[in-house]
């Protein structure tokens, strides 16, 4: 079945109730939730210098994410023991948890879209004592001898990013709330993109001083925390506070690139990623 923008996607949003926070927030994982790139420090770990070309490409708009990843997970151990036990082994940013306890006991949506290998994320966030969420990620299987991925959360008529995250922004606008995202980097460029809020830290700064969207810089989800707090208070006492929402032109996928397309065009192009400190 083909989609589009509007139509239902693969997890369905809940619908918004009478009395609700119209706010829905979706958040990055690699740099996010975990403070590493988990997908990054995978594949430098296991697959090494094999990998920097690729990723430099990515980084640079030639290649896009399911091509990458299409290319290297058949290089990654098919015995999951080492690549999962690596994975367990990342920092994560502990003030999560509390965060996305408080959006659930607002009834506001909270969920994680990731364009990474996502076999972790969920045994992470229940190790962090996150109650169960969306997580809108590839799908990443090992059978002994290889591993391989699919992308259930991908856009059916663009093949640029293995998670299409575009689609999740503009699902939780079609049910009628505004959509915060919450991210770190170059990945999270086509959520931004479309969203009514956005909290960047590290690349997605960058990002969004280059293209001009309003951002707001944050460093941990206790300020979150607080922010939410407040914004929900202050929409409780008058609803013309909540920022309003703006539908966006479209920048990415088969509405501008045409369907099919594997690799962002020439005019997607980026400049190369400034090297984190």
């Amino acid at each position: 079945m083909r989609t589009h923008p509007g139509d239902p996607p693969a997890t369905p949003v809940p619908p918004l109730r009478p009395g609700q926070p119209p706010i829905a927030l979706l958040v990055d994982y690699d740099g996010t939730i975990a403070t590493t790139d988990v997908s990054d420090t995978i594949l430098y770990r296991f697959i090494g210098e094999r990998y920097r070309a690729d990723d430099e490409a990515y980084d640079a708009g030639t290649v896009g994410s399911r091509t990458l990843f299409t290319s290297q997970v058949e290089l990654l151990p098919g015995d999951p023991a080492p690549v999962v036990a690596l994975a367990e082994a990342q920092p994560h940013d502990p003030t999560f948890a509390s965060f996305a306890l408080r959006a659930l006991d607002l009834e506001i949506p909270v969920e994680v879209v990731s364009d990474g290998f996502g076999f972790y994320i969920e045994p992470a966030l229940r190790r962090l004592g996150v109650p169960p969420i969306p997580v809108i990620s590839a799908r990443t299987v090992f059978d002994g001898r290889h591993a391989r991925m699919s992308f259930p959360n991908g856009h059916p008529d663009c093949l640029v990013c293995g998670t299409c995250k575009r689609q999740r922004v503009l699902a939780h606008q079609a049910a009628g709330r505004i959509v915060v995202f919450i991210g770190d980097g170059e990945s999270d460029r086509y959520a931004a993109a479309y969203s009514d809020v956005i909290f960047a830290k590290r690349e997605l700064i960058a990002l969004c001083r280059s293209e001009g969207w309003a951002f707001q810089p944050w460093h941990d989800f206790d300020g979150l925390e607080a922010w939410l707090d407040e914004t929900v208070a202050s929409w409780r006492s008058d609803p013309a506070t909540l920022p309003r929402h703006s539908p966006r032109l479209f920048i990415c996928g088969p509405e501008v690139w045409g369907p099919g397309r594997t690799n962002p065009p020439e005019s997607g192009r980026r400049a190369p990623k400034t090297p984190r400190a």
